[in-house]
């Protein structure tokens, strides 16, 4: 089972990472000078007021942006584009839609050149640690969000990366389905040992999956707070019910409330 160990030796190193963007009417700020270090097997959830940095924060952890200052270093080596180390996973299921559920799965172990026969095995096992055994030769259109999102998820997890980034992964599903979904990431995660840096908008989903929260503040965005969840695991929903998630959703939603009027008031 996956295990917290805030002592250790940082996996993922943001070192003075910041983000201005340039237009027609300026120069804007977007993330200011942060830091921030994930631990082997962390699970990391990132709350904040719309526009404060979460997702670019994310996007340059993942290699898709580039700092303006700082840099990002995994397990020592500094990230200077994507690569099959980081597994991102964004709201939308960016599936390709000329390909089945098992060929979108293989299809990073494509690239890395395996052979057809192990594509096929590692494919087929994702596929149902995500409960998708039957559906792996429909195309995504065939499926409905919630499929469409597990199939994103074992695609991104058979490459077995160091690092899964996900940005609002559960957004789009309706409120059940996303329940779900959770709990299949966090079983996932459980057995898997795999680190994850999540963005979230929702507190309860932030409190039920991390092992940290982390809230970020209204632009140009930093990290305000950072607080490790007191929750055993396995976790079942029912610790939802507990004073200790209580307490540290109070906490979480005031901190995030705060940033939200400031935001509205700049």
């Amino acid at each position: 089972m996956a295990t917290t160990n805030p002592g250790a030796t940082a996996l993922l190193a943001v070192r003075g990472v910041s983000r201005r963007f340039q237009s027609t009417h300026g120069e804007t700020l977007a993330l200011q000078a942060t830091d921030l270090d994930v631990a082997e097997n962390d699970f990391v959830t990132i709350l904040g007021p719309s526009g404060c940095g979460k997702s670019t924060l994310l996007r340059i952890v993942a290699g898709l942006d580039r700092p303006t200052t700082g840099e990002v270093l995994l397990e020592g080596r500094r990230i200077e584009g994507p690569g099959a180390d980081r597994g991102m996973v964004f709201q939308s299921y960016t599936l390709f839609p000329w390909l089945t559920v098992l060929d979108n799965v293989c299809f990073g172990l494509r690239e890395r050149g395996l052979p057809r026969a192990q594509q096929l095995e590692v494919a087929q096992g994702y596929i149902a640690k995500v409960g998708l055994q039957g559906f792996a030769h429909h195309y995504p259109k065939q499926l409905s969000g919630g499929m469409q999102q597990r199939t994103a998820l074992a695609r991104a997890l058979a490459n077995r990366p160091r690092m899964l980034l996900m940005d609002e992964p559960f957004g789009a599903l309706d409120h059940q389905t996303r329940e779900l979904m959770q709990e299949l990431l966090l079983g996932i995660w459980e057995a898997e040992t795999t680190t994850v840096l999540f963005v979230t908008h929702d507190i309860d989903e932030a409190v039920f999956m991390g092992s940290r929260v982390m809230v970020m503040s209204a632009r140009p965005g930093r990290i305000k707070l950072d607080r490790t969840v007191p929750l055993p695991h396995p976790r079942h929903y029912s610790v939802k019910t507990t004073p200790e998630f209580a307490a540290l959703k109070a906490e979480l939603t005031e901190s995030v409330r705060a940033e939200v009027l400031a935001a509205q008031a700049a």
